[in-house]
């Protein structure tokens, strides 16, 4: 495989950027250096038997442009020539990509990098802060976001180029605190005889966790979706609808709060993806940014940390322009990650 690292990465136009998760997949196409990109409707990954059909059909098929070059990022580990998406079962071959669809140049990067590029690309107009201080200009930075699965990258800032950090933090334990956690975690489903954050911080564990808490109360579930129960939650219209979001809140902010620590996060811990954003009341209800701050002997510490939501619906695609514009702004490591024909 021909590689490079990033300091000669140049990518010529146009360019195809793809945020490809585990549920949806959004595509635009970078003209040039100065154009925004040029967005097409979101893809559904059932509904296509391959990312090359896909890409074919949504976005080739609809316009007279022709891209050279992709940047993809894919909702799980890049590692070889065939990569599987955690939540999918569409799997992307770069290869493949360059014989079928005539790019030149592939790059695939982590989905949650992306995220992470998109937080020095947006601007505070699409940010909700959720309390803390002050943002440090060059902090360090964390990206964590509830959806399919539970996604999470760090980015810190060395020798003037923002560095994302890709990894599968989702996976970390998730333990129990208090007593109430103590009657609810045996009911939560299990992989590998452990619960993760994944288990519980996104849409299937809003489910896992609504069930949990039913059963612990020994009663029967009225709701059977994410989108039932975060409805019914904000609304306050059904009492173990309310108590799985302040559990998921409360969870989401003790993890946060743990990768704030690890990656001393002083220029913000950012929440993305569409169950943050759909559920910011239940972020300001003191719930969250109690959990947060509660990181003794550091809760000072903590309660000066920042936290936003990423309001922007393709904050990735945004993070991904950013980095095919000028990769040279970004120490994006592409050894092993980028297919080249020349």
């Amino acid at each position: 495989m021909a590689y490079s690292t990033d300091h000669d990465v140049v990518l010529d136009f146009p360019i195809l950027i793809g945020d490809i998760g585990g549920t949806n997949a959004r595509f635009a196409i970078v003209v040039d250096s100065y154009a925004e990109p040029k967005e097409f409707p979101v893809v559904q990954t059932a509904e296509f038997p391959t990312v090359e059909d896909a890409i074919q059909s949504a976005i080739l098929d609809q316009t007279h442009l022709i891209p050279r070059s992709a940047v993809l990022a894919v909702a799980g580990p890049v590692d070889g020539d065939e990569i599987d998406l955690t939540n999918s079962h569409w799997i992307v071959r770069p290869r493949e990509m360059m014989a079928n669809l005539g790019f030149s140049d592939v790059v695939v990067l982590n989905d949650f990098e992306a995220q992470a590029l998109a937080v020095v690309a947006l601007g505070e107009e699409h940010l909700e802060k959720i309390g803390g201080g002050n943002a440090e200009t060059v902090g360090s930075r964390v990206v964590l976001g509830p959806g399919t699965g539970l996604g999470v990258a760090g980015l810190v800032h060395a020798r003037r180029t923002w560095i994302p950090i890709p990894g599968e933090g989702g996976h970390v334990d998730l333990g129990p605190r208090t007593a109430r956690d103590e009657q609810i975690f045996p009911h939560l489903e299990r992989i590998g005889g452990r619960v993760s954050g994944e288990q519980v911080l996104c849409g299937r564990g809003l489910v896992n966790l609504y069930l949990a808490i039913v059963k612990a109360d020994g009663k029967e579930p009225k709701l059977s979706t994410p989108a039932e129960i975060t409805t019914a939650g904000l609304a306050g219209t059904d009492e173990a609808a309310v108590e799985t979001l302040d559990l998921f809140v409360t969870y989401l902010g003790r993890l946060a709060g743990d990768l704030g620590l690890v990656f001393m996060s002083r220029g913000g811990v950012f929440l993305t993806g569409g169950i943050a954003q759909k559920i910011v009341p239940a972020l300001k209800n003191g719930l969250f940014r109690a959990a947060f701050e509660d990181k003794a002997p550091h809760n000072a510490l903590m309660a000066a940390m920042p936290v936003y939501v990423i309001t922007h619906p393709m904050a990735a695609l945004h993070g991904l322009a950013a980095y095919a514009r000028t990769p040279a702004r970004f120490g994006v490591e592409t050894a092993g990650r980028r297919w080249r024909l020349r």
